[in-house]
């Protein structure tokens, strides 16, 4: 047991995860409990998932994925402020338009919260590139 916390010392990449953790926790704790307070729970979710179709994107177009990313939460909190606007409604009502349960559609939040994944996945089929070079994008945006 005691070899885990010796290692925390020895070994560069545990110092950084372990930071990296910690620095992780304080923020999430801090935005988690504002989506809470401002009940946007569903409109965090959206975003998260569209961010990965604009990773997709930015990676089939040969850009940074992370600015892909951001652009796509620019975008997506835009867009929904806009139509929060024009309908007079509040976040948490417009989010659980946006993400609904019908009979007729019963499928319909999984098909939407999908969306995402699925235009990453195809985007980055389609670009012809190899495994390895998607690797190396990916380590870019974590370093």
């Amino acid at each position: 047991m005691m070899e885990v916390f010796t290692a925390l010392w020895e070994y560069p990449f545990l110092q950084h995860a372990l930071i990296g953790g910690l620095l992780a926790s304080i923020g999430c704790g801090i935005i988690g409990s504002y989506v809470v307070v401002k009940r946007i729970g569903f409109m965090a979710g959206g975003i998260s998932h569209s961010v990965l179709g604009g990773m997709g994107i930015a990676f089939f177009i040969g850009a940074s994925p992370l600015g892909g990313a951001l652009v796509a939460a620019v975008t997506v909190v835009l867009l929904i402020q806009v139509v929060g606007l024009i309908l007079v409604i509040a976040l948490f009502t417009l989010s659980g338009l946006f993400i609904s349960y019908t009979p007729d559609l019963p499928a319909g939040a999984t098909i939407i919260l999908v969306a995402g994944v699925t235009y990453m996945i195809s985007l980055l089929y389609t670009t012809g590139r190899k495994r390895r070079d998607l690797r190396r994008q990916l380590t870019k945006v974590v370093q």
